[in-house]
């Protein structure tokens, strides 16, 4: 039987788009990819936009999606901890999956130590200079009353109208092609600046952030590396940890 010593860092399903069969195939190999990592894994990190929308009623989720809740429950269930962090796709939740799955969820970066490294974790939205139009945004999709107002719409309305401006914002194409995110430069790539900043303060061994759906492992300095876990839209990348370094991985169906 595995130790089970390893942790993994995964981000950006957006589950539910550019449609449902796309989806349902993402879904069910990252299920296959949990279902492996449940073999080794010590905790798991899912850091941000699981879900391309996601807005929790008081009696009422958007539906779909359950074999990953199936298996983020099995995992709880047995003794594996799993992390969820909101995404600025995602960031309406508020309890449910924590009460049925058994999940931890983040709104914020967290600081944790895990043999004698220590690492920064968040999804990355908002962090960093520039996308002030983005963070605008978010202080008021953040607000209680705002919150409050949306869920006097009909989930049936709501749901759609939110779904159709969240794809917008994600899957950017020219003409007929998809427009694929690409490396801006250390100096240009704001949570690069970001975990810079952070360290003048603080020293840290990693950044692991999402966001920027391109996996990338940079050294910020001699000590220090900044990791993106990509996606699974284009990648199916991820992270892992296994007690000693931290590696960047792509996952294929076996």
């Amino acid at each position: 039987m595995a130790e089970k010593n390893k942790i993994y860092f995964a981000s950006d399903l957006h589950l539910g788009t550019p449609d449902a069969q796309s989806s349902l195939v993402r879904e069910k190999l990252f299920v296959q990819w949990l279902d492996e990592a449940k073999q080794d894994a010590a905790e798991i990190f899912i850091i941000g936009d699981i879900f391309d929308f996601w807005h929790e009623y008081k009696t009422v989720v958007p539906k779909g999606f359950v074999r990953l809740q199936g298996k983020l429950a099995e995992l709880t269930d047995a003794g594996i901890p799993v992390h969820v962090f909101t995404g600025n796709h995602d960031l309406w939740m508020f309890g449910y999956l924590e009460q049925e799955l058994g999940v931890k969820i983040y709104k914020a970066p967290i600081q944790i130590t895990r043999n004698g490294k220590k690492f920064f974790i968040g999804h990355g939205d908002g962090l960093g200079p520039g996308d002030h139009g983005y963070k605008f945004i978010k202080r008021i999709f953040a607000n209680p009353v705002a919150q409050f107002l949306f869920r006097w719409i009909h989930p049936d309305v709501g749901v759609k109208i939110a779904s159709f401006f969240s794809h917008k914002s994600r899957f950017g194409v020219k003409g007929d092609k998809k427009v694929l995110e690409t490396f801006k430069g250390e100096e240009n790539e704001w949570l690069v600046q970001y975990a810079r900043r952070v360290l003048e303060r603080e020293p840290f061994d990693y950044f692991i952030f999402g966001h920027r759906h391109l996996p990338l492992d940079l050294a910020i300095n001699e000590k220090t590396r900044y990791i993106n876990t990509g996606d699974w839209i284009d990648y199916n990348s991820y992270a892992v940890f296994d007690g000693t370094g931290l590696t960047l991985k792509y996952y294929k169906r076996q």
